[in-house]
């Protein structure tokens, strides 16, 4: 069951909440330090709890610190807000030119939510994304997409969002972008490339295209006259 939203806790709660030991989180490769009270980490996720274990390893938690280096600041900074308040910003309220850094730190918060097992705000990251992107008039490009397959189980609905938008890069007349700006992602990762062909497929209704074992066989030859084999041979008058 999903646990209460701290916005709405009884005073009593959220100051139980705000009681006992703090854990220092460093954060990013500077290391960026947070004082956070466990009690209210614990309540979100168990991932914050030093008795917790996963795959029978216990977390980077000693001596009341935790390692947290591969994830982004800016990221930790809205996790922090969601954690004492029960929100995050709202990318509408935002400036153009800055929604669409702010939808790819929501992108990054969604990955920081992966690890650690936040389901809640996965879900405002991931509608803080998709919002940003379409208020900015951008999307992703491939360097941005590669981590959400790299960090992400294959189940994941932020894979099936980007593979969709690389779907429709692809198949957008108007865009500059062809399958061949996909290439290292599709290098990267098998079930990217899959994923974007069915989200094609699906996109297109199922459209069939035409036989190819039917019609012009010059389409599969190699020569220099398009697709023709024959040439008109024009003899010289030698009388």
């Amino acid at each position: 069951m999903p646990k209460e939203s701290i916005a709405d806790a009884s005073a009593r709660t959220f100051a139980e909440l705000l009681s006992g030991p703090v854990l220092d989180i460093f954060v990013g490769p500077e290391g960026r330090r947070w004082s956070l009270h466990q009690n209210l980490l614990i309540h979100h996720a168990r991932f914050f709890d030093e008795t917790f274990a996963i795959n029978g390893e216990n977390k980077k938690i000693k001596d009341g610190k935790l390692e947290l280096r591969d994830e982004d600041p800016g990221a930790f900074e809205l996790l922090v807000k969601w954690l004492y308040q029960g929100k995050i910003d709202d990318v509408s309220w935002m400036p153009k030119d800055v929604k669409w850094d702010y939808a790819f730190t929501c992108q990054k918060l969604y990955l920081l939510c992966e690890s650690i097992g936040l389901q809640e705000l996965k879900n405002l990251a991931i509608d803080q994304f998709r919002r940003g992107c379409h208020e900015a008039g951008l999307v992703p490009g491939p360097e941005e997409m590669r981590p959400i397959y790299e960090k992400t189980r294959p189940s994941s609905p932020f894979r099936r969002l980007v593979s969709k938008i690389a779907a429709r890069q692809i198949m957008d007349p108007g865009s500059e972008r062809d399958a061949s700006s996909y290439r290292d992602c599709f290098a990267a990762s098998p079930d990217f490339a899959i994923d974007v062909i069915n989200a094609i497929k699906a996109g297109t209704g199922g459209s069939l295209f035409d036989d190819p074992t039917e019609g012009n066989s010059c389409r599969f030859h190699e020569h220099e006259d398009g697709e023709t084999c024959h040439k008109t041979v024009k003899f010289k008058d030698i009388s």
